[in-house]
């Protein structure tokens, strides 16, 4: 496909976590390449930025989890949307592309309906786990999707929505991750004892309520293994130094890392990971897990109710069965979680058996080049 003219391709993306910073880059890239002269302005990150679109407005204020985070930020939320929807108004882009992040971005496509403007969804909002009510939203508002879990397409098309499953993104950005070998070379000594990874999410709502819970976990592993060793892979949008400074307070073995995740994460032998995206990159590196997630009382005592799926990590989401553990609120806890990693680290049996399991959700995913699709999709939604 051709580019069909600057004024064709106007293009506003919304992507207001790290996951969709990356995600979002790479289609934009795709987008470019079919459409040079396209102007693609954003709600982002770094990512988004060096690939070439206008950041608006920087993701990193925005990416907060649960009712009571949302109203200790709202100021900030309410200043990045009237920056966007005077942007929005003013320039009239022809298509507003939305990536996951549903509750700020429902509102963004509420806006787009008013202005007269198509909206296209890249990854879908996990609206079949929980307040599935939300499709109707979706249906009057959304013109057409692209999704990227195998059992995502069939669920939108029985409500009659225009959906394409395009694969997972994390096909393609993981291709270049370091192998076993050269991680393992990277981040351990000859021999060293069992590394643990802690992944602590990438919001800093995640960071404040999970972090501790991790190394306390942490702090108990390193009293009762002998030569247990902990890699912290740090995403993009957070600031190290907390985490550097809490993990350095235990005098934990082991390190921060930055910039390298897939390399830290291959180098481990089981991770401690919070539950999201992270689950799904440790399953298609194939590195056992123990999955963790925790929110405000407020936030779980008002979203119980309306979560309609039986697991929170989406490889046993994919898998239709529990292949990892998962501690979830109030079974979050440190005695439980290291009694967890204990057994694992001292029953290889079992961590193979996880990662033959593992094995079987990458085949799960799709096909590499899932952007490329995604942007050829995209840029047929332009009116012309």
């Amino acid at each position: 496909m051709g580019d069909r003219g600057e004024d064709a391709t106007r293009i506003f993306v919304s992507a207001g976590e790290a996951s969709g910073d990356l995600h979002g880059s790479r289609l934009v890239r795709a987008v470019r390449d079919l459409a040079p002269s396209a102007r693609i302005t954003c709600l982002g990150g770094p990512a988004l930025k060096e690939a070439g679109a206008e950041v608006l407005v920087e993701n990193h204020d925005l990416a907060v989890v649960g009712i009571s985070e949302v109203v200790r930020h709202l100021r900030v939320i309410a200043a990045a949307w009237r920056k966007i929807e005077a942007h929005l108004t003013k320039n009239r882009p022809q298509l507003v592309v939305l990536i996951d992040f549903p509750d700020f971005n429902f509102l963004l496509a509420r806006l787009a309906a008013r202005l007269g403007i198509r909206v296209f969804y890249y990854i879908s909002p996990q609206i079949w786990a929980w307040r599935r009510g939300r499709v109707r939203t979706i249906k009057r508002l959304v013109h057409e999707m692209a999704v990227i879990l195998p059992f995502e397409a069939e669920f939108y098309r029985q409500y009659g929505i225009d959906v394409h499953y395009v694969g997972h993104p994390l096909l393609d950005v993981m291709e270049s991750a370091p192998s076993v070998e050269a991680a393992r070379e990277r981040y351990r000594m000859p021999g060293s004892g069992p590394v643990l990874g802690i992944l602590p999410g990438s919001r800093r709502s995640e960071i404040r309520l999970l972090l501790p819970l991790l190394l306390e976990t942490a702090s108990r592993l390193s009293a009762q293994i002998q030569g247990i060793s902990f890699l912290v892979p740090v995403a993009p949008t957070l600031d190290p130094g907390p985490i550097r400074e809490a993990f350095e307070a235990l005098r934990l073995p082991g390190r921060i890392v930055m910039g390298d995740t897939y390399g830290a994460v291959r180098a481990c032998d089981l991770l401690v990971t919070v539950s999201g995206t992270a689950t799904l990159e440790a399953a298609i590196l194939g590195v056992p897990m123990i999955v963790v997630y925790r929110v405000s009382d407020l936030s779980y005592y008002l979203s119980r109710h309306l979560i309609k799926v039986k697991f929170a990590g989406l490889p046993n989401l994919i898998a239709g069965r529990g292949i990892v553990p998962e501690f979830i609120q109030h079974d979050a806890n440190p005695e439980r979680i290291t009694a967890e990693a204990i057994d694992f680290l001292q029953n290889p049996g079992r961590l193979e058996e996880q990662r033959e399991n593992l094995a079987s959700i990458r085949t799960r995913l799709g096909a590499p080049g899932v952007a490329q699709r995604t942007a050829r999709l995209v840029l047929e939604a332009i009116p012309r």
